[in-house]
C-alpha cells in the first residue's frame, strides 16, 4: 500500500500560528480525522502513529496547540492567559482554516480529551464523531483516584513524592526518579520508551509553560488552573457517536472515565487490556483495527 502524502504548514489564530501535519488528502470522501494532544503543553509527536490511519482513506490532522511545539511559543503570558476556551477557539479555527469544519472526526488523548468533548457539546453541524482516550472527565475527581493510585506506589515512593512536593522541590532530581516509577505504570509500561513519546516527553520539560499554568509539574500532582475543571456538565450534549478508550492501568482509572460512559448519549468503551495510559503505543495494532472499525462505523 503506498503511503498518503502529508503537508506541514501553520494556519494564523489570532496574533499567532498554529503549525500543522496533514497526512492525505481531505474532500475524498471520507471524514478527516484531527487528533488533540495532551498536556495542556504537549506536542502532537507522540501521536504520529495515528497517521497511518490515513493509508486506510481518512485523511489525518496533527496540530500542536499554542505555547508549544511548532506553534507560537509565549513564554511571558500571563498563567491566566492559558484556559480551555482558548484551545476550544484554536480547535475550531484549525478547522475552518482547514476547509474540513463541514466532514470531521476528533480524537483527543489525554487533555485532548475533554478538549475535544468541550467541542463536541457545541453541536458543531460537521463532526461526524469523536473519540475520547485516556481521559478524565472532571479533575477534581481524577485527581482523588491519582491519590489511591499513589498510595499503592512501592514503599517509600508517594513519602518521597509528597515531601517534595510539601517543601516546593519538584524540580530535584530525587523527585524526577520517585515521578518516574509512577509513569512507567500508569502512563507508559514499553521500555525503552518509544522514540515520539520521549520527543513529546522531552519538548514538554524544556518548554513547561503551558503544563506548569494548567496542570502542574507532572501528570499526578495537578496544581495548575484545571485542578477544579471538567466537561461533566458539558457531555449530555455531545450528539455524534463516540468512542470512550482507556487502559487497564491507566492513569485515567474507570471511575474517571465513567462519566463519558454514563453521560453521552451514544458512548461506548474500550479497554486496553495490556496498556496504560498510552495504548496507542502500548497495543498499537489492536488500537489501529479499534480505530478503523470505530471509523468505517460514521459511515
Amino acid at each position: 500500500m503506498a503511503r498518503a502524502p502529508s503537508a506541514r504548514g501553520t494556519l494564523p489564530f489570532g496574533d499567532h500560528v498554529t503549525w500543522y501535519r496533514m497526512t492525505g488528502t481531505p474532500g475524498k470522501g471520507k471524514p478527516a480525522v484531527v487528533v488533540l494532544h495532551g498536556g495542556p503543553g504537549g506536542t502532537h509527536d507522540y501521536l504520529l502513529p495515528l497517521a497511518d490511519l490515513a493509508d486506510a482513506g481518512w485523511p489525518v490532522v496533527h496540530y500542536d496547540q499554542l505555547g508549544n511545539g511548532g506553534s507560537t511559543h509565549l513564554d511571558d503570558a500571563d498563567p491566566g492567559f492559558w484556559t480551555p476556551d482558548l484551545f476550544d477557539d484554536e480547535l475550531g479555527n484549525l478547522v475552518d482554516r482547514l476547509g474540513i469544519a463541514g466532514d470531521y472526526v476528533l480524537v483527543g488523548h489525554s487533555w485532548g480529551g475533554l478538549l475535544a468533548a468541550k467541542h463536541a457539546s457545541h453541536r458543531p453541524p460537521g463532526l461526524r464523531g469523536l473519540v475520547i482516550a485516556n481521559s478524565p472527565a472532571s479533575y477534581p475527581e481524577w485527581r482523588k483516584e491519582l491519590k489511591i493510585l499513589r498510595d499503592l506506589l512501592p514503599a517509600g515512593v508517594n513519602e518521597t513524592l509528597l515531601a517534595h512536593e510539601a517543601a516546593g522541590t519538584t524540580e530535584t532530581r530525587e523527585y524526577f526518579d520517585a515521578m518516574m516509577v509512577f509513569y512507567n505504570r500508569h502512563v507508559i509500561r514499553i521500555r525503552p520508551w518509544p522514540r515520539e513519546f520521549q520527543a513529546t516527553f522531552m519538548d514538554t520539560l524544556s518548554n513547561p509553560t503551558v503544563y506548569h499554568a494548567m496542570n502542574g509539574p507532572c501528570e499526578f500532582h495537578v496544581i495548575g488552573s484545571l485542578k477544579d475543571w471538567g466537561v461533566t456538565d458539558l457531555l449530555a450534549d455531545i450528539a455524534v457517536p463516540t468512542l470512550v478508550i482507556s487502559g487497564r492501568h491507566d492513569e485515567v482509572t474507570p471511575e474517571s472515565i465513567r462519566p463519558f460512559l454514563d453521560l453521552i448519549p451514544q458512548a461506548r468503551g474500550k479497554v486496553f487490556e495490556e496498556s496504560s495510559h498510552s495504548p496507542h503505543l502500548e497495543e498499537p495494532e489492536l488500537f489501529r483495527q479499534v480505530m478503523l472499525e470505530f471509523l468505517a462505523g460514521l459511515a
